[in-house]
């Protein structure tokens, strides 16, 4: 039996220290990331703009798969989180540019709040790295 082995990746917000999480999570082919928002550096970016945030999390997201061995074609789910679904149409622009040729599966949903009340979006990924390498 092939012991599996774990790859827990940070991205050093505070949340994640006093939460208890990590950012993403490998183990074997497979990769979860978490909920990303648009926060660097302990500030949201973006405030007031959903496109912008959805942007802003996606790069975070991209990081952390690069992190674990993977890019945004090896993903399969996403889900989406927002807090006014009124303004789904500028979250699935910045989704579209990231995922438009990948096209995993999706899930978008509003939520009555994030974390911070200047959040609108929180973005969760999932992988299958399946190529050689990786």
């Amino acid at each position: 039996m092939r012991e599996e082995v774990v790859r827990r990746v940070g991205s050093g917000t505070v949340w994640e220290a006093s939460v208890g999480y990590s950012r993403a999570v490998r183990v074997g082919d497979l990769v979860h990331v978490a909920g990303t928002t648009a926060v660097r550096d302990g500030v949201v970016v973006g405030v007031g703009d959903a496109y912008e945030q959805t942007r802003v999390a996606l790069q975070i997201v991209g990081e952390a798969l690069e992190a674990c061995g993977a890019s945004f074609d090896d993903v399969v789910r996403t889900r989406l989180y927002v807090t006014d679904i009124g303004r789904w149409e500028e979250v699935g622009r910045a989704h579209g540019e990231v995922f438009a040729d990948v096209r995993p599966a999706a899930t978008m949903v509003q939520v009555s709040a994030l974390i911070d009340p200047d959040l609108l979006v929180e973005v969760e990924a999932e992988a299958v790295v399946t190529r050689p390498g990786r």
